[in-house]
C-alpha cells in the first residue's frame, strides 16, 4: 500500500512541479481544462434547464480526479454538450427559383414532393418577411416549422435521393440515418449516463453530426423498424416526430430537453401498413408511384446512360443509345415501378461496348433496337399482351402491384356436373368470395342477363386466372369474374380489347378500387385502349399523363348491367333486361372450342 501511495504522490508531486516551472517560463496554458469548457459553454447561450445542468457537472469535474473514472465520464458528457449547434442555424436559401431549378435539376417528375417542398419554402419567406410573425415570438413560429413528410412508394423510385436535393435546394444541411433493423429503443433515445459505455441516440448524433439547429434530416426505411426485449423504437419516434413535442426532446443521455423543431424530418419507407398507427398520423404522407414508361425513358436519356457511360470509361461520342434500344430495355429486360434495374442493363450494355472499344474493335458505338438482344442476350420479361380475337367465357381484367400494373384474364368455364363452383390459379379469400358473389348474381339474374335455365340444372362451373404459381388476392377482379361468367352461362363472346376492373355486390353495383394509374398504364402496355372504370374513380383518371389520357377511351360504370353492355359483344340493355343484336349464342362445339 505504501508502495503504491508513494507512487501516486510521486506522480502528484511531479505534475505540480511542471506547472509551476511552466508558469516560470510563462508557458501557462490558458486556465484550466474546466475554464475552457466554461467558456464554450458562454459562447453557446445554452437554454436555462440546459446551462443548470452544464454548472452542476462543470462543478464536480472540477472536484473529482482528473484521472478518475468519474472525471472521463463527466468530461466526455460535457464535451457532447458542447459539440451540440444549440443555437447555431445554417443560413437557409429561400429563393424558390433556384430550388425550383435544382429540384428540376435532379429528378424527372415526382410533382407533388416538388411542389410540397416549394410550398414550404414559400411560407418560410412570407413568414419572414411579416412582421406580425416576428412580433408574436416564437410560439407560432414553431407550428410553422413543424412539417414532417413520409414518402411512400416502391424500392427505386427516388425517395432517399429528393430528401438530398430538398436539402441543397433549401442550403441546409443533409443528415441521414438508417433505421432498418434498429430495435433498440436506445438506438433513438440514447442510454442513461450510468451506464458503462452510454452514448447519446442516433437523433442527437445527427445533429452533432449536422452542425445546426435546422438540417433536412432524413429517417430512412422507417417501415423497417423491428420490435425486440429492448423496447420499441417506433414508440421512442413519436416524441421526434410530433410537431407539437419535439421543441423539447430529451434524450436519456443528455438529461435535458433539446429543441428539434426547426429540423425538417423527411422519412421513408416501402410498405405503409408496418408502420405502427400513432406514428403514422404525426406524417404527411406524400406517395411516389411508379414510373411510366415514357417516364423512364426519359430519366434513362437525361440521367442514367450519361452516368453509366462515365462509369465505364467511355465519352457520349463514343456510345449512343437510341431511344427505340431503352424502349427495348425498360419493356424487355426490366419489370420494376423504380429504375435500378434499368441503371443495371444500361452499366451492362455499358461494359460490353468498353470492352469492344478497349479491344481496339471499334472507335464508337450506336446501340439501336435491334443490337440490344445480342449485347444483353435474349429477353428475361415477357409481359402480357391483349388477346387476338374475342373469346367466351374469357374476360380482361388488371391487376396492381408495387412495380407496377398489368392485364390478367380470367377463364370461366361450364361442364356437366353436380353444380359446385370451383377456383383456381391459387387465389385469396377475397377474390373466392368476389367469384361466388359473381355466381349468385349470375344465378339471380338469370332472365334479365339471357341465361337458360338449363344452364345451371346439373353444370359445374371453373373459374381459373393463370399464372397458378402467383398467389393473388383483392377485390377488384369481382367484375372481370362476372363477367367471364355471364359469358360461359349465356354463350356470348367477351370483346378482346376491353380490360376492366372493380368490385362488385350482390346486387351487381360496381364499387371504387385502388392502382387506377398502375393499372390502366398496364393496360396501355398490353395494347388495350378500351378501358371500364367505377364511376367513383373517375377523378383517378387526372393521374394519368396527357398523353396516355387522350389515346383512352374510358367507361365510368356504376351497375354491372353497364359492364356487360359494353363487354358482351352484340350486347344492349334494354328495359331491365340484356338483348343481343339478333345471332344466336355460340354453339356448344365452339364454346368448347374457345375453352
Amino acid at each position: 500500500m505504501q508502495e503504491e501511495l508513494g507512487e501516486r504522490q510521486r506522480e502528484m508531486f511531479l505534475r505540480e512541479q511542471m506547472k509551476a516551472i511552466r508558469k516560470e517560463l510563462g508557458e501557462e496554458d490558458e486556465g484550466t481544462e474546466v475554464e475552457q469548457l466554461r467558456k464554450r459553454f458562454e459562447a453557446l447561450g445554452l437554454p436555462e434547464a440546459a446551462r443548470k445542468e452544464v454548472d452542476r457537472e462543470l462543478d464536480r469535474l472540477e472536484r473529482a480526479n482528473r484521472d478518475s473514472m468519474e472525471g472521463q465520464v463527466i468530461r466526455t458528457y460535457l464535451e457532447n454538450m458542447a459539440e451540440l449547434p444549440w443555437n447555431k442555424r445554417a443560413e437557409e436559401s429561400l429563393d424558390l427559383k433556384r430550388a425550383a431549378e435544382i429540384l428540376e435539376q435532379d429528378h424527372y417528375g415526382l410533382k407533388d414532393v416538388k411542389d410540397q417542398v416549394l410550398e414550404f419554402l414559400a411560407v418560410r419567406q412570407l413568414r419572414q418577411r411579416s412582421p406580425d410573425a416576428v412580433a408574436q415570438g416564437n410560439e407560432d413560429d414553431k407550428q410553422a416549422r413543424g412539417q414532417i413528410l413520409l414518402f411512400v412508394g416502391p424500392p427505386g423510385v427516388g425517395k432517399t435521393s429528393i430528401a438530398k436535393s430538398i436539402a441543397r435546394a433549401m442550403g441546409r444541411p443533409y443528415v441521414r440515418i438508417s433505421l432498418g433493423g434498429a430495435r433498440d429503443e436506445a438506438d433513438i433515445r440514447g442510454h442513461r449516463r450510468t451506464y458503462v459505455g452510454a452514448m447519446p441516440g442516433r437523433i442527437i448524433q445527427g445533429m452533432k453530426q449536422a452542425g445546426a439547429k435546422n438540417p433536412v434530416f432524413l429517417l430512412d426505411e422507417l417501415d423497417k423498424l423491428g420490435v425486440s426485449f429492448q423496447g420499441d423504437p417506433a414508440a421512442a419516434l413519436l416524441e421526434v416526430l410530433d410537431p407539437a413535442q419535439n421543441d423539447s426532446f430529451t434524450d436519456h443521455y443528455l438529461g435535458v430537453p433539446f429543441d428539434l423543431s426547426e429540423v425538417l424530418f423527411v422519412a421513408t419507407a416501402n410498405f405503409p401498413q408496418s408502420i405502427p398507427g400513432p406514428l403514422l398520423d404525426r406524417l404527411e404522407t406524400v406517395t411516389f408511384a411508379g414510373y411510366t414508361e415514357r417516364e423512364k425513358l426519359e430519366i434513362a436519356k437525361r440521367y442514367l446512360v450519361p452516368r453509366q457511360v462515365r462509369e465505364n470509361g467511355l465519352t457520349l461520342e463514343q456510345l449512343t443509345v437510341t431511344d427505340a434500344a431503352l424502349g427495348e430495355i425498360i419493356t424487355s429486360y426490366t419489370r420494376e415501378a423504380g429504375v435500378r434495374q434499368l441503371e443495371r442493363e444500361i452499366g451492362k450494355l455499358g461494359r460490353k461496348v468498353a470492352r469492344q472499344i478497349a479491344g481496339g474493335e471499334l472507335e464508337r458505338v450506336t446501340v439501336d433496337a435491334k443490337d440490344v438482344d445480342d449485347l444483353l442476350g435474349r429477353p428475361k420479361v415477357h409481359p402480357e399482351h391483349k388477346e387476338g380475337e374475342d373469346q367466351v367465357g374469357v374476360a380482361t381484367g388488371m391487376y396492381y402491384t408495387p412495380v407496377g400494373g398489368d392485364i390478367m384474364f380470367v377463364e370461366a368455364s361450364v361442364m356437366r356436373g353436380k353444380g359446385e363452383l370451383v377456383l383456381t390459379g391459387q387465389l385469396g379469400d377475397v377474390m373466392k368470395e368476389s367469384a361466388r358473389a359473381a355466381l349468385t348474381y349470375a344465378k339471380s339474374h338469370a332472365d334479365q342477363l339471357g341465361i337458360q335455365e338449363e344452364a345451371f340444372a346439373g353444370t359445374d362451373v371453373h373459374i381459373h386466372v393463370p399464372a397458378g404459381a402467383i398467389p393473388k388476392d383483392g377485390p377488384s377482379a369481382g367484375v372481370t369474374m362476372a363477367t367471364a361468367l355471364v359469358s360461359a352461362l349465356s354463350r356470348r363472346p367477351v370483346r378482346h380489347d376491353l380490360a376492366m376492373t372493380g368490385e362488385i355486390t350482390l346486387r351487381g353495383r360496381v364499387l371504387p378500387i385502388g392502382g387506377v394509374k398502375e393499372k390502366v398504364l398496364g393496360a396501355v402496355r398490353a395494347g388495350i385502349h378500351t378501358i371500364v372504370l367505377p364511376k367513383e374513380n373517375g377523378p383517378d383518371l387526372e393521374d394519368l399523363p396527357e398523353d396516355v389520357r387522350s389515346s383512352l377511351d374510358v367507361h365510368l360504370v356504376e351497375d354491372l348491367d353497364e359492364v356487360l353492355t359494353l363487354a358482351l359483344r352484340g350486347a344492349r340493355f334494354e328495359a331491365g333486361h340484356l338483348v343481343f343484336d339478333g345471332e344466336a349464342p355460340v354453339e356448344p362445339s365452339l364454346l368448347a372450342r374457345h375453352n
